[in-house]
């Protein structure tokens, strides 16, 4: 459901309903089956939450559902923030921009290691030396292990999956270079074209590391690298997305090669089309064990 609405989202249509939501969603077209899908996905979200509600041992919370339940029940006779509605909104949240963007990072990078065997050899030359075969990869790893970051950031450069941001709102009168725009007026911080700016990335169509490597092959910061946005609203799961991303592969790596079913040039390593969001070809690969 969420590969659809994103793929709606990347369409013409979707960004005119993104614009136009509150005309659009009473006229017939492809956009009432994505209110259809939406509609599932809290329904999913419903059922989840009561499943939970069902079985909660308040001294034991299980996750983050059981811990927003046990605040509720804390909270139940105040003016609270902690209720149904948001629980229901906030556990989709996690779902659709936490867990959803994670794994279309993943499921491009695989695409991009496959691509380029090369980068993927570095990858676990890295993992061999510095974590070995003997222990499962830990966050505080990543330390010691630039090229392995340096990939992982050229990943999320590459596949720029939220090229136009979240759109913003103006909160007071702005003139900005000559342009004035009114209080109230919807934004959006277009942070792909960063992403994309020669002058900070010479190489910008090629998936090239190095592109966050030194000279000495540690890492280095670029201030066009804007995956999570920026501003004081920039992606509040910043951190956590760092975290599983560099989990998730080093993991995967440390037990598994990945082998393309065909010739390397066969590959389409380039998602498409340029919206608000992009989508990455389908493709077929085998996990073949270390």
């Amino acid at each position: 459901m969420i590969d659809e609405m994103n793929i709606f989202a990347a369409s013409a249509t979707g960004q005119l309903y993104d614009m136009f939501h509150s005309v659009m969603k009473y006229l017939p077209g492809p956009q009432q089956q994505i209110i259809k899908v939406t509609q599932k996905l809290e329904d999913f979200m419903i059922e989840k939450v009561r499943q939970n509600h069902s079985t909660l041992d308040p001294n034991s919370p299980r996750n983050f559902i059981d811990s927003f339940l046990i605040r509720m029940q804390e909270e139940k006779y105040v003016n609270s923030e902690f209720h149904m509605n948001n629980l229901v909104m906030s556990s989709l949240g996690l779902l659709f921009a936490g867990t959803g963007s994670v794994s279309s990072t993943l499921y491009h990078g695989f695409l991009l290691l496959m691509k380029h065997p090369d980068v993927e050899a570095k990858v676990h030359e890295e993992i061999e030396r510095v974590i070995g075969r003997n222990r499962q990869p830990q966050y505080e790893d990543h330390m010691k292990m630039p090229y392995t970051q340096a990939v992982i950031n050229e990943i999320q450069r590459f596949s720029n999956l939220a090229p136009l941001g979240i759109p913003r709102r103006i909160i007071k009168n702005t003139t900005f270079r000559g342009f004035f725009l009114p209080k109230g007026t919807d934004v959006f911080p277009i942070i792909g074209s960063l992403m994309t700016e020669p002058k900070f990335f010479p190489n910008h169509k090629d998936f090239n590391p190095q592109h966050f490597l030194d000279d000495k092959g540690q890492l280095k910061k670029n201030a066009a690298f804007l995956p999570f946005s920026i501003g004081k609203r920039f992606c509040l799961g910043d951190s956590l997305a760092k975290m599983e991303l560099f989990l998730l592969l080093t993991t995967i790596l440390q037990n598994f090669r990945f082998k393309f079913p065909m010739n390397l040039e066969d590959i389409n390593e380039y998602p498409s089309p340029i919206g608000f969001t992009r989508i990455i070809p389908n493709y077929t690969m085998s996990f073949m064990p270390i």
